[in-house]
């Protein structure tokens, strides 16, 4: 087995099923809705082709974290998802106690399918609740309710141990009092683990042809920080800080699979459009599938899997994606693994006059993390360590 300075850091499996019930304005995600039925056991025999192909590639691996995500994985049935982890199951070993998460809508939330899905092994869910109020829902396209999210949050509370949710500000007219005060209705709801992402407005979707109309207007640089600011203080007060830029959780309720991509650790990508990162004899590879989804399915069902690219990642690639995955993190990076994936050390003057200017702090242990004024800039930060 080829060794790499992140090897301890664990070996996931992300696994993308790209279908939805309807798009949303502002997302650029592989998603797409069919309004035939599908043949889920059609599909369930692609997935574990490809399983096993990327299994022949990486043998002999110990699975820790399983993401189903999507599009809308909770569109699946039941013994679609027990497929698709009987077949990872059958490919590597598995971790006795893996994270096997599952992201969720909830529109398609229902008790007896929560039900199929912890039977199946899944034991974390990820709801996509996205806001708190209806004329939000409505602006963002979702097709739920308040009331009916709050509903399916209920539902994974009475069946998971661990779950989570999502939610979008700097929303159209949203202020800071508005969000600080939808943000503690979120909390009281969340056992232990809320995701909190920035609205950004992605080219080609509809929300940029509206931006770009002058008939969509989100909040500027400046209003957005300050809704950033209120993020970070209400979730430090209420026992759930940030471990990672856009996340927030009680101490040892984090995202393990999440963690796995922040420290830079190995994973497959599997389904359409899903993207891995493997350690292969020629060194740690960038893999990708084939996107369309029935273009993918007819290559996995004729060739054994959807890949289209297998890209060997330089020193240098290594080491920029290293630096800007960690830096995310509220732990920071290693240096000294830096080092091993680069070839060469950080430079110590760049570090000083970070760590001076406030935006990188330095830890006992010789770690480097973004201060609470570094993360917002992260980019200029790891722009300024990698160069």
């Amino acid at each position: 087995m080829i060794e790499h300075p992140t090897r301890d850091v664990g070996f996931g499996v992300y696994l993308h099923w790209p279908f939805c019930a309807a798009k949303c304005p502002y997302c650029d995600f592989n998603s797409h809705v069919r309004h035939t039925r599908l043949d889920q056991a059609r599909w369930r025999a692609a997935f574990a082709r490809e399983i096993a192909h990327a299994a022949a590639l990486v043998p002999g691996r110990t699975v820790t974290s399983i993401f189903l995500g999507g599009g809308t994985p909770s569109l699946m049935e039941p013994e679609t998802v027990g497929g698709l982890l009987d077949a990872v199951a059958g490919a590597w070993s598995v971790s006795p106690d893996v994270e096997v998460t599952l992201e969720a809508n909830p529109t398609s939330v229902e008790a007896e399918r929560f039900r199929g899905y912890r039977a199946a092994g899944v034991n974390r869910v990820s709801l996509g609740v996205q806001a708190l109020d209806d004329a939000s829902l409505k602006t963002l396209g979702r097709l739920h309710s308040t009331a009916e999210a709050m509903r399916a949050v209920e539902t994974a509370a009475a069946h998971f141990e661990r779950y989570s949710f999502d939610l979008i500000y700097a929303r159209p007219s949203q202020t800071p009092q508005a969000w600080a005060a939808e943000l503690r209705g979120a909390i009281a709801r969340a056992a232990e683990h809320l995701s909190l992402y920035q609205l950004t407005i992605e080219e080609g979707t509809p929300f940029y042809g509206l931006a770009a109309a002058g008939k969509l207007t989100v909040p500027d640089d400046d209003a957005a920080r300050i809704l950033y600011d209120v993020t970070q203080e209400v979730c430090a007060g209420a026992g759930l800080p940030a471990y990672e830029i856009s996340n927030h959780a009680r101490p040892g309720a984090e995202s393990r699979h999440n963690l796995l991509y922040w420290r830079y650790g190995e994973y497959a990508g599997i389904g359409p459009g899903a993207h891995g990162r493997l350690v292969l004899p020629a060194g740690r590879t960038g893999t990708s599938t084939e996107r369309n989804p029935e273009a993918w399915l007819a290559r996995a069902e004729g060739e054994g899997h959807g890949l289209l690219e297998t890209e060997a990642l330089s020193p240098g690639d290594q080491a920029d994606e290293f630096l800007m995955m960690g830096l995310r993190l509220r732990e920071g990076i290693d240096p000294a693994r830096y080092a091993a994936l680069a070839g060469r050390s950080l430079d110590p003057e760049r570090i000083a006059g970070l760590v001076g200017a406030g935006l990188v702090a330095r830890a006992p242990d010789g770690r480097l993390a973004a201060t609470p004024k570094g993360a917002p800039v992260l980019n200029a930060v790891v722009a300024e360590l990698a160069a």
